[in-house]
């Protein structure tokens, strides 16, 4: 048997706007209006909807209803799927019509991708069941298998998961953690029970998501029986390959034009049509065999940067200040009982914000400055405090109205 278990993520940020000093206590509208002569959110979503989530969703659903052997799973924030509801109806009745076929399986998140579970549990744990009770309302399921915001990973969470029940959870499977161990295994998290840990082979899944259209790749074009001969050395280092990226891989950071629904197309039957070959989900991968070995991660992994740590988001002071006066004011925010001032909160806590304030160069720099919808990290540091100074006053008005 050898098994590639694909997983997706579908996510887009409720962008805030150039918000000025001068906003503040006058204007609380943060996040929809056009800023800088770039798009809104809305306008975001509708082209992102154009190039990747129509026809990649379609690709999916075409190939789940042609194949019953073909299996994947997905990760959809709840910023993704309230503005989905609001202007792509159609894509959630397209993936709860896929989930009720039983070969896809929705994961659990936070639900406002935000890096929570490092700054407060509480608002981490209430995230999650905000996350769990959406899916549940949409799809009809609960999720049994776990991935934290940008795959932060350490042994702390995993003690979470087991003890949360979950029969499975997310991370990366990076070379300094695994030495020479192979990601194509399942492994147990160190200190759980019963968790399963699933590790991304990070190079089969890069292969596709970062390198496909490189033409300064020495291995470019990557046509599909170049990666199927690679998928099956892979095997030799265990039988389960886990390709997990981002679901706008494909139409949005490899273009129709680069032929990467094509490879789609061809890589699924392709893979399927050999002997003893299949496709899994999250759930069915923790169940294929006895874990391997325990993996231990004190310190925290992500899928991000070079370092592979929490650089991307906490390295350069403006970070540090941001989320530390972001999550300083929860309480005071939460007493207020106030929904839209408590949402318009928890969208500042998506993991996207700080991202957008680092400051890293050369590659890893460039890699920042195409997911930032800001001139400058300095620009996206102001805007978020100035946005944290007028849910201050808001909350401080109710406050005051209530005593």
């Amino acid at each position: 048997m050898r098994a590639i278990c694909l997983y997706l993520h579908i996510h887009q940020p409720v962008r805030y706007r150039q918000y000025s000093i001068f906003d503040v206590g006058s204007n609380s509208n943060y996040f929809y209006d056009d800023y800088n002569g770039r798009q809104s959110n809305e306008r975001i979503f509708h082209k992102v909807a154009r190039k990747s989530y129509r026809p990649m969703l379609d690709l999916l659903e075409q190939n789940v209803a042609r194949y019953p052997g073909f299996k994947v799973s997905l990760s959809i924030t709840g910023t993704w799927l309230d503005q989905a509801e609001k202007w792509g109806p159609e894509f959630i009745a397209q993936i709860k019509r896929m989930v009720d076929t039983g070969q896809v399986e929705i994961v659990g998140e936070t639900y406002y991708h935000s890096l929570a579970f490092f700054y407060n549990r509480d608002e981490f744990d209430q995230q999650v069941k905000m996350h769990a009770q959406k899916i549940k309302e949409l799809f009809g399921v609960t999720p049994k298998v776990f991935r934290n915001t940008e795959f932060a990973y350490n042994d702390q969470l995993a003690k979470w998961a087991d003890d949360n029940k979950y029969i499975g959870i997310l991370a990366e499977g990076w070379d300094k953690i695994l030495g020479w161990r192979s990601p194509n295994y399942v492994y147990q998290p160190f200190g759980c029970n019963n968790l399963k840990l699933l590790l991304k082979n990070y190079r089969l899944s890069d292969d596709i998501a970062f390198r496909f259209s490189n033409r300064g790749w020495n291995e470019w074009p990557l046509t599909v029986p170049k990666y199927q001969r690679w998928l099956n050395d892979d095997c030799l280092r265990g039988p389960l390959i886990n390709l997990f990226m981002d679901f706008e891989t494909f139409g949005e950071h490899q273009w129709e034009d680069t032929g990467i629904f094509d490879f789609m197309k061809t890589l699924i039957p392709n893979w399927l049509n050999e002997y003893d070959n299949k496709f899994v989900t999250v759930s069915e991968a923790c169940e294929l065999m006895p874990p391997a070995d325990v993996v231990s991660m004190p310190d925290t992994v992500t899928w991000a940067d070079t370092e592979r740590d929490l650089s991307a988001w906490l390295s350069n002071s403006m970070q540090h200040s941001a989320m530390h006066d972001l999550y300083a004011m929860r309480d005071k925010i939460l007493s207020t009982n106030d929904q839209q001032l408590i949402n318009d909160w928890r969208y500042m806590t998506t993991s996207d914000h700080p991202y957008s304030m680092c400051t890293k160069y050369w590659n890893d720099g460039d890699v920042h400055a195409y997911f930032s919808a800001y001139a400058s990290p300095y620009e996206s540091f102001m805007y978020f405090e100035n946005v944290i100074r007028d849910l201050e006053y808001r909350a401080s008005i109710i406050l005051d109205r209530n005593v």
